[in-house]
């Protein structure tokens, strides 16, 4: 799966649901989903009517769908499903919590970007401590008991300093916990399957992978 350029909002009507990859956007009238609930392209309209899909095309568009919610491409996805095979536990339950713990993710779950797409670029661009150390991967394992702050010298940054008062009010995952007023995240756990609410069908994605 190579890096997509292309308009995102694609993406969401080739999946026939909102995947929330343009932060507010995705939850005004403004959605493409909203306006045009079809797949894109010249057959988009005629194609979604009268046509089976295989059990290979359903487990090919889990996996799919999966990649573009967090970012993943085909080579890095590969690796995170064979680490998850190899821990203990549900493979798909492994993967989704896998998912969950990348750095741009657990960003975005905070609070601190609108999307997934604008927390990978906040961290590409340095703007984090992880532990106490500069982190500029967006791929980076967080682990329980880490914290993750906003830079002290990015605190005065107008787009932090607007950001506050929204943290004030964000919901948060069970496993996650914040401080607004130090801009700073604490993994209070990992994330187990139930707290993910990401809609996705991990065991299609077990047995395309299993074929």
């Amino acid at each position: 799966m190579a890096r997509y350029t292309d308009s995102v909002c694609k993406q969401c009507r080739r999946e026939g649901m909102k995947l929330f990859l343009k932060g507010e956007r995705c939850t005004s009238p403004k959605c493409a989903i909203e306006r045009r609930a079809y797949a894109p392209g010249m057959h988009g309209r005629s194609g979604q009517f009268g046509r089976k899909t295989s059990d290979y095309g359903m487990q090919l568009r889990e996996k799919q769908r999966a990649c573009r919610i967090y970012g993943v491409m085909e080579r890095q996805f590969r690796r995170y499903y064979e680490l998850a095979l190899r821990s203990r536990g549900l493979t798909g339950a492994n993967l989704m919590s896998i998912l969950e713990r990348r750095l741009d993710n657990v960003v975005y779950r905070l609070g601190f970007a609108d999307s997934r797409a604008q927390a990978r670029q906040l961290v590409l661009h340095g703007h984090f401590d992880l532990s106490g150390r500069k982190t500029n991967i967006p791929s980076a394992l967080v682990k329980a008991g880490d914290v993750i702050e906003v830079r002290e010298s990015k605190k005065q940054n107008g787009y932090f300093r607007d950001l506050q008062e929204v943290l004030e009010h964000h919901s948060l995952p069970e496993w996650l916990s914040l401080d607004a007023g130090q801009m700073r995240g604490t993994v209070l756990a990992l994330p187990t399957r139930e707290q993910i609410d990401v809609p996705l069908t991990e065991q299609l994605i077990v047995e395309f992978y299993s074929r």
